[in-house]
């Protein structure tokens, strides 16, 4: 554009902060004014999930308003109501934000070096084939925590292990590699894994569910040798989630007998977001959808 556009645009900025190119009293009138603006965003507040077909309609049951699903359309981006997916929250009772809050407090002054001595766990699911069946909302900029733009999400369960795909080091042989990979009922597997600072712990591929005994056997045959490789001095802490099969006795029992060697981290419940494995577990999808990988291929291509 020519300077002088630029130097317009400057100036209106500079006394209106606003760039729009609308004259007052120049073209045809806006059909949805200030007061309806201050409806529409009423209405919004009631139900964030409305969709635009269904805000047009309760805007003109009004008295005296007429407006097309393209009107609201794009009065509602104006207004910088955009349509966006909920933000994925932890399914919290009243009670779990005290139990995270004592957590944090309790951990509030972990130096580094104490932080490096901690090996996270977790398990995750990967779909064969990607659903996209979530909701959307509509908000504005930094309205993403509360109640009404939010997804609560319960914490997954626990699963059963097949065979396991990888050694410490990172190598792969017949004895520790999965000799097949079956789809989980919602068409995808599941994963369990563990890291620490030092390294990258063993993948577990598992599936359906799993009663304490099959986790017993995850975490008396990869995870023990992992602590004593990682951790020699026995300095080490494990962290593990809340699940059920965790919390069984004969598990719990299990740690009690390995505290020479490794302790157990206390968790706070539903607590996903406090756990560096997410951010693995995200990457991996990335990369998997980013080269089109099939999930149904990864303990192929493993072995």
């Amino acid at each position: 554009c020519s300077r002088s556009a630029v130097v317009s645009i400057h100036t209106k900025w500079i006394n209106d902060g606003d760039t729009s190119s609308r004259r007052q009293g120049v073209g045809r009138p806006r059909v949805i004014k200030e007061k309806g603006r201050r409806r529409l965003s009423c209405l919004i507040k009631q139900n964030r999930r409305q969709t635009v077909a269904q805000l047009t309609a309760q805007y003109n049951a009004g008295p005296s308003a007429s407006a097309s699903e393209h009107t609201v359309q794009r009065t509602l981006l104006d207004m910088g109501l955009c349509s966006r997916r909920p933000t994925r929250v932890p399914l919290l009772t009243k009670r779990h934000p005290q139990l995270r809050l004592q957590w944090a407090r309790e951990h509030r002054d972990w130096t580094v070096h104490e932080w490096k001595r901690v090996a996270w766990s977790d398990e995750s699911r990967f779909l064969i084939h990607h659903v996209d069946g979530r909701a959307r909302v509509r908000r504005l900029p930094g309205e993403q925590l509360p109640p009404s733009c939010t997804e609560r999400r319960p914490m997954p369960p626990c699963l059963i292990p097949l065979r396991y795909p990888y050694r410490l080091d990172g190598h792969r042989s017949p004895s520790c590699t999965a000799d097949h990979t079956q789809a989980a009922a919602a068409g995808g597997i599941m994963l369990w894994g563990t890291l620490s600072w030092s390294a990258l712990g063993p993948v577990v591929v598992v599936e359906q569910t799993m009663k304490a005994a099959n986790y017993l056997n995850i975490i008396a045959d990869q995870l023990h040798t992992y602590m004593a490789f990682v951790f020699p001095t026995g300095n080490g802490i494990f962290q593990q989630d809340n699940a059920p099969c965790h919390k069984v006795r004969i598990v719990l029992e299990w740690f009690e007998e390995h505290t020479d060697e490794f302790h157990l981290m206390s968790w706070p419940p539903n607590s996903p977001d406090l756990n560096p494995m997410e951010h693995i577990w995200d990457v991996m999808e990335r990369q998997l959808k980013h080269h089109h990988v099939r999930i149904s291929r990864l303990c192929a291509t493993a072995a």
